[in-house]
C-alpha cells in the first residue's frame, strides 16, 4: 500500500515537473486560433547547416540566407545578408528564446513562429505528439510530413530530399497562414 502511494506521489509531481516544464516553453499558431506549445529544444544527432530560404506570401517573394544549428541543449538560427552580414540571431534553450536583432527587418515574423517551423520540419514526430491539440495529426508519408487539424485538413505540408541517411526538408507550404518557404541547403554537416 506505501509502495503504492509512493508511486502515485512521484508520477503526480514528475506529472506537475512536465507541465512546469511546459508553461517554461514558447509558443507559436499552428493556425488562426490554435496555439501549441514548442517542444523541447534540444535534438539529437546535432547539425548545422547553411540555407538559403525563399518565402513566398501575399505576392512577395524574399530570400534569406540562414545558419542553423541544434543539438542536445539548443536551437540557434541565424539570418544574414547576402554580403554575410549577420542581420539577427534567434536561439532557443532551456530558458527560452533570446533574439538579437542588428538591422531592422521588415515584416520578420515573431521569432517562436520561425522556430516553429525550424521544429515542426526536423525534430522527430514523437517530440510533436504529446504538444499537438486534441484530433490534431502529424504524419511522415514517403518524401513529405503533413500536419493535419481536427477536420482532416492539411494545415503544414512539408516535403524533404533524401540524401543517403540524411532526409532534409526543401520546401514548407503553410496553407493557414498562407505563406511558402522553399529551402535550398548550401552546406550540410552532422
Amino acid at each position: 500500500m506505501k509502495m503504492g502511494i509512493l508511486l502515485l506521489l512521484s508520477l503526480l509531481v514528475s506529472g506537475c515537473a512536465q507541465h512546469q516544464s511546459d508553461l517554461n516553453r514558447p509558443s507559436a499558431w499552428l493556425k488562426p486560433g490554435v496555439r501549441v506549445t514548442l517542444p523541447a529544444p534540444g535534438i539529437s544527432p546535432a547539425f548545422q547547416q547553411q540555407q538559403l530560404l525563399t518565402g513566398h506570401a501575399k505576392g512577395k517573394t524574399q530570400s534569406l540566407l540562414v545558419l542553423l544549428s541544434a543539438d542536445s541543449q539548443q536551437l540557434s538560427l541565424a539570418g544574414l545578408s547576402s554580403l554575410g552580414i549577420r542581420l539577427f540571431r534567434v536561439t532557443y534553450d532551456k530558458n527560452g528564446i533570446h533574439t538579437q536583432q542588428m538591422m531592422a527587418l521588415p515584416e520578420m515574423p515573431p521569432a517562436s513562429q520561425v522556430l516553429a517551423d525550424v521544429m515542426l520540419s526536423h525534430w522527430p514526430i514523437s517530440a510533436w505528439q504529446p504538444q499537438l491539440p486534441r484530433g490534431w495529426t502529424l504524419t511522415d508519408i514517403d518524401d513529405r510530413r503533413e500536419l493535419r487539424d481536427p477536420s482532416g485538413k492539411v494545415v503544414t505540408l512539408i516535403r524533404y530530399l533524401q540524401r543517403g541517411e540524411l532526409r532534409e526538408p526543401i520546401s514548407i507550404d503553410q496553407r493557414a497562414f498562407g505563406y511558402q518557404i522553399q529551402i535550398q541547403h548550401l552546406d550540410a554537416s552532422s
